[in-house]
């Protein structure tokens, strides 16, 4: 058996002609106009906290990963219907392949592997699609627009060069193509996240049994961790565990403290397989049983939660979905001690690509709500992952406890 090369990513769980087919879909959308999605460069230095990974667009078209410098060319009037959509990736380097691994000629095996029938070297990247832009008269920028203070979106800032040597160039805002293609999930598509879901919700079981007064936060996120990996997972995000009033600041990060006999422990933590995430945060009593005062603001927010929940369907809107939460939290009183949105999309990432306009079918979606006192050492939050159906929703994480009564007889056994 050949040893695996840089660039030759693992059987893939999502089938290369799925990423045939967005590709395919993307070019439809284009309505002629031409167009590039860029891989991103990998830093000179490599980091040692990371594998650097490309562009989750480019990624979720290709599924390609680690190939700096790498694109996707769109040229809807190629003469050539198999050189309308075109991989570039970066020559060979015999030199850098010594520290990190041979890369696969250009031919007809890299063209099996990848799903493309046109792949060429980023030399030709410049020319081809400037052909591509003469021809059409029309570019469209797919990657996202940056706000005016940050620097300009790799598509457009070619865009703009390509337009100073081609007079009569349009450039038109083809920004919602993307993200309204990785919104509305696949099978396969479900099928991963299902499995992120079941090595997160492992990884919880682990945990509603480890928690306890005197365990520090970052033993109780390294019990998380060994559960999802155990189960086929790894973290999707670095995990939050806060423990009293560290509960209350959001994206908490430290874990140094040690879990007292009263508090209430925020995990907000999960799993991620194949490329594809889920999110999941619940709030646990260290002595495995909520005090009167816990327990009644934390049935404030399940009912909350409860309630966006009910509201998330197809045609209704995120806005809908806060409202509901806000709605619940401001009659019981605590309003501004809500402090965030209610959820975001998911998928390839935690905060996934979000579309303009009303939520769809097979949008899957985060729910949390949360309720942060400081003064009273009180954070609570409870996150769930939902699937759109055509009558509603599904609870994916459903299976991970949530009710006071659940969470109690889960603790009750450790």
């Amino acid at each position: 058996m050949e040893p695996p090369t840089a660039n030759t990513p693992p059987v893939p769980a999502i089938p290369i002609a799925e990423y045939a087919q967005r590709r395919e879909a993307v070019l439809e959308a284009l309505e002629g106009a031409a167009a590039v999605v860029l891989a991103g460069t990998e830093t000179p230095i490599p980091s040692l906290g990371g594998r650097w990974q490309t562009d989750r667009s480019f990624w979720y078209l290709t599924g390609l990963d680690y190939e700096s410098g790498a694109a996707v060319v769109f040229d809807p009037t190629a003469e050539d219907p198999q050189r309308r959509i075109s991989l570039f990736l970066r020559p060979r380097d015999p030199e850098t392949e010594r520290w990190d691994g041979s890369r696969d000629p250009l031919g007809s095996a890299l063209k099996a592997k990848t799903g493309f029938m046109s792949v060429a070297r980023t030399p030709g990247l410049p020319g081809r699609l400037t052909e591509a832009a003469r021809r059409s008269k029309r570019l469209a920028c797919l990657h996202p627009f940056a706000s005016y203070n940050g620097s300009v979106s790799p598509d457009l800032e070619i865009y703009q060069k390509i337009a100073q040597r081609i007079p009569g160039m349009a450039i038109e805002d083809r920004t919602q193509v993307l993200p309204s293609m990785r919104a509305v999930k696949s099978p396969a598509e479900l099928q991963l996240i299902g499995k992120a879901v079941a090595a997160t919700a492992a990884g919880f079981d682990a945990a509603l049994r480890h928690i306890r007064p005197g365990v520090t936060e970052a033993a109780v996120a390294e019990v998380l961790t060994s559960g999802f990996r155990e189960h086929g997972g790894e973290p999707a995000f670095t995990p939050i565990v806060g423990t009293g009033a560290n509960g209350t600041i959001l994206h908490y990060l430290d874990m140094e403290a040690v879990v007292g006999e009263s508090d209430l422990v925020v995990i907000d933590y999960a799993a991620a397989y194949g490329g594809y995430t889920s999110d999941v945060t619940r709030t646990f009593p260290a002595a495995g049983v909520f005090t009167p005062e816990q327990a009644e603001l934390y049935r404030v927010v399940l009912e909350a939660q409860l309630a966006a929940i009910a509201t998330a369907r197809p045609g209704a809107t995120i806005t809908d979905v806060q409202d509901a939460a806000v709605a619940v939290i401001a009659t019981a009183g605590y309003e501004d001690y809500f402090i965030h949105g209610v959820g975001h999309q998911l998928g390839i990432e935690v905060h996934d690509v979000t579309p303009d306009g009303p939520l769809v079918t097979r949008m899957v979606l985060t729910i949390e709500p949360g309720i942060y006192i400081p003064e009273r050492g009180i954070g609570i939050r409870i996150e769930d992952d939902i699937l759109l159906t055509e009558n509603g929703n599904v609870v994916l994480t459903a299976a991970i406890p949530k009710t006071v009564s659940d969470i109690e007889a889960a603790m009750a056994g450790r």
